[in-house]
């Protein structure tokens, strides 16, 4: 009898309607990815664009993560065809491509991610079978549970968010608030009702369309405050931003 085929649990909760949270991993060192993947995160968004890690760090990591709780995904620094593979091809389970402002850039990233004739992916994955969870049949796996996730972070892809959503083979649209409102003129400020309404737009079309809705949430007040408007996908603070966290917990209770 043939083994269950594996199910990424990061698809799985989604479409089952629950939330999952990403830990955000920007320093270059297996051990803190590896701790990371152990606290309670569904996966890891390995932090490629703004960040030293290189793609032999994250092999290590994907390596080193095996087997743990959270899943390991990618941002890649620049939505390219050939950025995603290179990242699949050493074992993430899901990639989240940076500045996703055309219906054509949405099409290129959901390509980019599944093998002919649903996509443009090579197929020289070798290394990836050593840490896939179901290597055996490696290329219809991942077809299935790689998890594609856009950032939509300008306003000219507000301007044709419709097109975007519509797109098949993406599973989620993840909102950069941060880049979103730089975009519309705002520097950064996260409560101008322009931000506010642009992000509605996102989410109403996320809706119409049956994508799956992310944005970074610093909080639990924050996380339930975004579960009532419609998002599943929270990109909790980075390693660094955690660690600065406890320290400042600790001493703030000791002195």
């Amino acid at each position: 009898m043939n083994p269950t085929p594996w199910e990424s649990p990061v698809k799985k909760k989604l479409r089952e309607g629950g939330a999952v949270f990403a830990g955000t991993v920007t320093v270059a060192n297996v051990d803190v990815a590896a701790h990371m993947a152990n606290l309670g995160f569904d996966f890891l968004w390995v932090e490629m664009e703004h960040s030293p890690i290189t793609l032999e760090t994250l092999r290590n990591i994907v390596l080193a993560t095996r087997g743990l709780p959270a899943l390991t995904f990618a941002r890649v620094p620049v939505n390219e065809l050939w950025t995603a593979k290179r990242v699949l091809d050493v074992g993430v389970s899901g990639v989240i491509f940076p500045f996703t402002s055309t219906p054509e850039l949405a099409q290129q990233a959901a390509a980019a991610c599944r093998y002919p004739p649903h996509g443009r992916r090579g197929s020289g994955a070798g290394l990836v079978r050593l840490s896939w969870p179901d290597p055996g049949r490696y290329p219809d796996s991942a077809d299935e549970n790689v998890t594609v996730i856009i950032i939509i972070e300008e306003a000219r892809a507000v301007e044709r968010i419709d097109e975007i959503a519509a797109t098949p083979g993406v599973d989620a649209m993840f909102i950069g608030t941060s880049d979103l409102s730089f975009s519309l003129g705002l520097r950064g400020d996260q409560s101008d009702p322009r931000l506010k309404e642009a992000i509605s737009r996102v989410v109403e079309a996320g809706k119409r369309h049956g994508k799956f809705l992310g944005r970074p949430a610093g909080s639990a007040e924050q996380v339930k405050e975004y579960m009532r408007q419609g998002f599943q996908l929270f990109q909790a603070a980075t390693d660094l931003g955690l660690m600065a966290a406890g320290a400042k917990k600790y001493l703030d209770a000791a002195t």
